[in-house]
């Protein structure tokens, strides 16, 4: 069976886009991007339930290749249709190797390193912006899906979305322009509970230095928000992810 045949069976669609939940014409980081979020749900470490995590995690990385390809996605694109004899395809790879050389682990250092230079900049601007938009001004959605945030930079990133709509740039969406205090005190309370349990997790593991801080900080927030805190490690594993040769060859 080829790959659009088995995309169809284990995505419900043949549409190599569309699996990635992506459209035809987004850029080649967007691509790596979506192709690390979806398979990271069906890696077959991290979805032991799925008895097709591992069949689906190959097919991802199957179609990957080939968009990753110039000449195959654009045979894709032209013809809708995949080479299944192409070296790509055809040879026998270790698709689990071949995703760790494109999404090497980050490391305590790196998210304190990206998180000072993400605050503050272009790129976090946009992102708010871009979620602010997606959840229709709704603060808890955006504060639960902004990268590098807390309970106290919720006034700064109030402050770049309501300049984008002074600027004309976005909608004035009536969820945010007229949130209530009870919703606002509401936020506040959660946070500061996540606060509290963090810091006692703190004590109860014994940690002390900025790291360890942060690293519990982390798993806190992946008890609390596991589907935004994976969504956040996938986007800065992304962005830190450097372009890496083929994968040596190996049994599936």
């Amino acid at each position: 069976m080829g790959l659009l045949e088995r995309c169809q069976e284990l995505f419900k669609t043949s549409n190599l886009y569309e699996v990635l939940g992506i459209k035809k014409e987004a850029a080649e980081a967007e691509i790596r991007r979506s192709y690390y979020k979806v398979s990271l749900k069906v890696h077959p470490d991290r979805a032991p339930e799925d008895p097709l995590a591992t069949e689906k995690f190959q097919v991802l990385g199957k179609l990957y290749a080939v968009l990753n390809d110039k000449e195959q996605r654009a045979i894709y694109d032209e013809q809708g249709v995949v080479d299944e004899e192409s070296d790509i395809l055809s040879q026998d790879r270790c698709w689990e190797e071949y995703w760790r050389l494109l999404f090497p682990k980050i490391t305590v250092e790196d998210i304190l390193a990206f998180e000072k230079k993400y605050k503050g900049s272009d790129e976090e601007r946009d992102d708010v912006i871009q979620l602010y938009v997606q959840h229709q001004g709704d603060m808890d959605a955006i504060m639960a899906s902004a990268m590098c945030c807390s309970q106290e930079d919720e006034p700064r990133l109030c402050s770049i979305i309501q300049a984008a709509i002074d600027r004309g740039d976005v909608e004035a969406f009536s969820a945010f322009a007229r949130e209530s205090e009870k919703k606002k005190k509401a936020r506040r309370k959660r946070a500061d509970r996540e606060r509290q349990e963090a810091e006692e997790m703190q004590k109860e593991m014994g940690l002390g230095n900025q790291d360890d801080s942060l690293v519990m900080m982390l798993q806190q927030r992946q008890k609390s928000r596991e589907q935004n805190f994976n969504s956040f490690l996938s986007d800065l594993e992304a962005k830190y992810s450097k372009k890496s040769g083929k994968a040596k060859r190996g049994k599936k």
